[in-house]
């Protein structure tokens, strides 16, 4: 088991070590399209573009060529009988020493349960189907499938399909099969971006126009109270000289003068009287 986790750690660091170190891009096509197999099954792997070399890290070399491991042809590698030790980290690599992008785990078990994974990233959104796989298939096919060593669940059938998968979803998965008490080897399952589901953020739209500047409460009441007076004393003053009749009333002012005495003892009294009618004071008020 100690072995396991450290032969599944080496390839974990090989692999992000390629991907960091990629400058040219090539795809890899494993045959069958899976990522463990049992010990003496065979295996096809080819280089999508021409002129590039297979290699591959295990526990025991690195960056070893088709040619020390494989038959090689053209820019395809064919294992014929897998052992345990085939188990590694396999790229397609350029003369140049440009790794590809495309880097797979392959697991060889030398025991009896192998988990069926793919051996390519799946798609975000996408399903992920798993199988748990015996050489001597059990009458109970009853299967528990972890996740970095935690429980996930128990299927009857020996399948399970994890539907809509996301980032979180990458991990190391392995199965356990409850009738011969085996399990599989570990094989660590990526999910890779799906650009049909990045979510575009429109630009920021315009901001609305301002709003006609408004005049505010206190300016209103100002002239309000500037205005009103005037105007209503206006008012009423025209409406009680327009109620008035002329000659109804009239005011009169008496004056008394007393002229000089023309003699002793004779006294004249002068009395004026002025008459003055309301219409006059209006109109002298509209002057």
């Amino acid at each position: 088991m100690k072995r396991m986790k450290r032969t599944t750690l080496l390839f974990l660091l090989s692999a992000a070590a390629l991907l960091c170190g990629s400058s040219q891009r090539a795809g890899l096509t494993v045959s069958p399209s899976r990522s463990q197999f049992f010990e003496g099954e065979s295996v096809n792997l080819i280089c999508e573009d021409e002129g590039w070399i297979l290699r591959r890290n295990t526990s025991e070399k690195k960056r070893t060529r088709c040619e020390e491991w494989g038959e090689p042809s053209g820019s395809s590698c064919t294992i014929g009988y897998m052992y345990e030790e085939d188990s590694g980290v396999y790229w397609c690599e350029f003369g140049g020493g440009g790794a590809s992008s495309m880097v797979v785990n392959i697991s060889v078990s030398g025991g009896s349960v192998i988990l069926q994974s793919p051996v390519l990233p799946v798609m975000e959104g996408h399903d992920l189907k798993l199988s748990c796989q015996s050489k001597t298939p059990p009458s109970n096919p009853s299967a528990a499938f972890y996740k970095d060593g935690s429980l996930i669940r128990t299927e009857p059938t020996g399948h399970m399909t994890l539907q809509h998968v996301s980032r979180s979803d990458e991990g190391l998965y392995k199965c356990h099969i409850t009738a011969d008490e085996e399990e599989s080897p570990s094989s660590w399952i990526s999910v890779s971006v799906n650009p049909e589901l990045t979510t575009v953020f429109p630009l920021d739209p315009a901001p609305p126009p301002a709003p006609p500047p408004r005049r505010s409460v206190f300016g209103v009441v100002h002239h309000l109270l500037v205005i009103c007076p005037y105007f209503i004393s206006t008012l009423l003053m025209a409406s009680l000289c327009r109620r008035r009749a002329p000659g109804s009333d009239l005011s009169v002012s008496m004056v008394t003068a007393r002229r000089p005495a023309a003699a002793p003892g004779d006294v004249t009294a002068v009395t004026t009287e002025h008459h003055f009618r309301p219409s006059d004071r209006c109109s002298d008020l509209s002057d």
